[in-house]
């Protein structure tokens, strides 16, 4: 008899990229087998059947991906978080840290009407930068988060901790230890 397959087994690991020493996950595996973006959306959705959003924010770019499924599954509008200078309209942005650097995200400065109800997603939660940048990006809009969800976490890198510290509920599908 053979065993169900998990998102985890969907996601392909690829060592060394982009530099020495990383191990990759690679999530594209996941998105190109029907079956395992089913599971995947559905099993992202499953810990918030309780809630009503009014919208879908996604980081950029993996997170557009499973960002615009889940909007549509919710029938709920979708928000895209971009790298700075990529969106065309007039934007508000929030500055983060990477471990060698610092970086921008930006969203429209209409994206969110004040009292919305925001679900979150990315693929995958490492430092927490990112994520963080696009939920005070949303809340400065006025928005409400009430969930981020993400396909993995590496819980070593601290991610999960930083934003439950911000008080936020933070559900993710599979982990990997180390980086």
């Amino acid at each position: 008899m053979s065993q169900k397959k998990t998102v985890r087994d969907y996601i392909r690991t690829i060592p060394d990229f982009p530099k020495p020493g990383i191990m990759f996950r690679d999530v594209t595996t996941l998105f190109a087998d029907p079956r395992g973006f089913r599971i995947c959306i559905d099993q992202l959705l499953d810990p918030f059947a309780d809630q009503r959003f009014d919208k879908v924010a996604a980081l950029e770019s993996r997170g557009f991906i499973m960002g615009g499924a889940i909007a549509h599954q919710l029938n709920v509008g979708f928000v895209p978080i971009r790298k700075k200078g990529k969106l065309p309209g007039a934007t508000i942005s929030e500055e983060y840290l990477l471990e060698y650097g610092e970086a921008t995200m930006e969203v429209h400065d209409n994206a969110f009407t004040p009292g919305e109800r925001v679900l979150l997603v990315d693929d995958l939660l490492a430092t927490g930068g990112t994520a963080g940048a696009g939920v005070k990006l949303c809340e400065r809009l006025g928005a409400r988060i009430v969930g981020c969800a993400f396909i993995i976490d590496l819980p070593d890198l601290g991610g999960r901790k930083r934003l439950e510290e911000m008080g936020l509920r933070v559900e993710s599908l599979c982990s990997f230890e180390g980086d």
